[in-house]
C-alpha cells in the first residue's frame, strides 16, 4: 500500500536570531521556480528605495519581489512604518488569498509583528495573519520569515526552523557585505 502524498500547501516559518532566514526562503523560491511554481515575495521591512541582490536575480527569473517597508525601525518615524504596514499588509494578504501563486513568501513579517516601539496591531493585526494561515487556498505554500516569530504562528505552522548564530563576523566589526547580506 503506497503512502498518500500530501498535496496541500504548507506553512513554513524561518525564525531565530541567526543569519539565513531570508536566504532559506529564497532557496525555496528557486526550487519552486524550477518546478514551475508561480512565486511572489513580499518584504515587510526592506525599503523600495534600495536595491537588493536577490531582487535583481529574481527579476531576471520573472519573479516579482515587492519591498513594502521603509527600512529599519530606527531609520524612520513610527508614523512612516505604520503607514507602510497599513498599505503593505492588504497587498500581501490579497496575493496569498488570490490563489494565483503556488508559493508566497512573507519575508520579515515576523519582524514587523514583533515591533513593540509603537503600536501596530491596528495596521497589522496578528489575528488576520492567523486567519490568513488557516484559510489560505489549499494549494498555496506560505513562507513566513523573521526574528521573534509569534507563538501563535509557530503553533499552526507545518514547519518551524529556528536559525541561531554560533559565530558571526558582525561581532568582529565586519559590516554587511554586498552579495551576502544585500
Amino acid at each position: 500500500m503506497s503512502k498518500q502524498i500530501n498535496r496541500n500547501g504548507l506553512t513554513l516559518v524561518y525564525t531565530g536570531h541567526g543569519k539565513g532566514k531570508t536566504t532559506s526562503s529564497l532557496g525555496l523560491a528557486l526550487r519552486g521556480i524550477g518546478r514551475g511554481f508561480k512565486v511572489k515575495i513580499y518584504q515587510f521591512i526592506k525599503s523600495p528605495e534600495r536595491t537588493y541582490g536577490e531582487q535583481i536575480a529574481l527579476q531576471r527569473l520573472g519573479v516579482d519581489m515587492v519591498q513594502l517597508g521603509v527600512g529599519f525601525t530606527w531609520t524612520k518615524t513610527p508614523e512612516e512604518h505604520r503607514e507602510a504596514l497599513k498599505q503593505g499588509w492588504p497587498q500581501a494578504k490579497e496575493a496569498v488569498m488570490s490563489g494565483e501563486y503556488d508559493l508566497v513568501i512573507l519575508d520579515e513579517l515576523n519582524n514587523a509583528l514583533a515591533i513593540n516601539k509603537f503600536p501596530i496591531e491596528d495596521v497589522l493585526p496578528l489575528n488576520e495573519v492567523i486567519d490568513l494561515i488557516k484559510n489560505k487556498p489549499s494549494h498555496v505554500h506560505l513562507v513566513i520569515t523573521g526574528r521573534d516569530a509569534k507563538q501563535e504562528i509557530k503553533d499552526i505552522a507545518d514547519l518551524v526552523s529556528v536559525i541561531e548564530s554560533e559565530k558571526h563576523y558582525y561581532n568582529e566589526g565586519i559590516p554587511a557585505v554586498k552579495g551576502i547580506e544585500f
